[in-house]
């Protein structure tokens, strides 16, 4: 008990410090509320011409397809994150070097800078865009199961940041890890959902991205805000859908362990 009181004090303060200076430049955030609208009016005009007079598409009716996209909009902003660039960064420069004299692992402390960094998010970025959404363009976006929405939101968050520092961890091998966050930046906005449904792909490379970690991060969470009843080519039902959430985020959690107890091997602290 003692060590879990430690562990939430040391990411509540950091969360805290986080918070408090990205406050300071909250503007950004008010700025980018803008995104989300934009990138939703886009899929609203492609998706209704693609629909035209078709009642459904891969078993999605025009409303849900444009709630989708509300929905995939709010989740962004409340799982984004920039783990990858910040270690890479530190690894580059070799300011690395310090959190490695520190008690706290550096993994666990950029997980408290994101928590701390979302709660801003989900102030001047997540409500702002929701009331838009909802009273602007009229989208139903209340969770169809809001508990079982929570979790798989968490779920993302929680799995995004993981893969992210992951790739992150490639700094350690190659110094310069900007090219390897292209390509999974790329990869994931195509097999994540947030370009398209992945229920629009070949039933192969549906199976093929169930142990994958790109749709645990969008299209899961988004289809279960939604409330559909099956999901994906393997017909999960909320409940199995989430259940396979909570697997493969542990999964990625032990690989990045044993990743980072690797990969610290390989820091030589250069520029530091």
């Amino acid at each position: 008990m003692n060590y879990l009181k430690h562990k939430w004090e040391e990411c509540r303060a950091v969360a805290f410090v986080t918070y408090k200076e990205w406050s300071a430049y909250r503007t950004h955030s008010l700025v980018s509320v803008f995104v989300g609208p934009v990138y939703f009016i886009v899929q609203y005009f492609i998706w209704t011409a693609v629909y035209g007079d078709s009642g459904s598409l891969a078993g999605m009716e025009l409303t849900q397809m444009i709630r989708y996209f509300g929905v995939s909009a709010l989740i962004g902003y409340l799982t984004m994150d920039f783990a990858d660039w910040n270690l890479q960064m530190l690894v580059r420069t070799g300011k690395f070097l310090t959190f490695m004299l520190r008690p706290v692992h550096h993994r666990f402390f950029a997980l408290s800078q994101k928590i701390g960094h979302r709660i801003l998010g989900f102030f001047f970025e997540f409500l702002p865009c929701l009331l838009i959404f909802h009273f602007l363009f009229r989208i139903n976006i209340v969770p169809a199961r809001m508990l079982w929405t929570i979790l798989s939101v968490m779920l993302a968050f929680l799995m995004n940041f993981y893969v992210n520092y992951c790739i992150g961890m490639t700094a350690f091998y190659l110094v310069q890890a900007g090219g390897v966050r292209a390509v999974y930046q790329l990869i994931s906005q195509i097999f994540s959902g947030a370009l398209i449904p992945l229920s629009f792909f070949p039933e192969t490379v549906q199976w093929i991205m169930t142990f994958l970690p790109f749709q645990y991060t969008n299209y899961i969470p988004a289809m279960v805000w939604i409330g559909n009843k099956s999901i994906g080519q393997m017909g999960f039902t909320i409940p199995q859908a989430v259940m396979h959430q909570t697997i493969a985020v542990l999964i990625v959690m032990v690989f990045s362990e044993v990743l980072y107890r690797a990969s610290v091997k390989k820091f030589t602290a250069v520029g530091a």
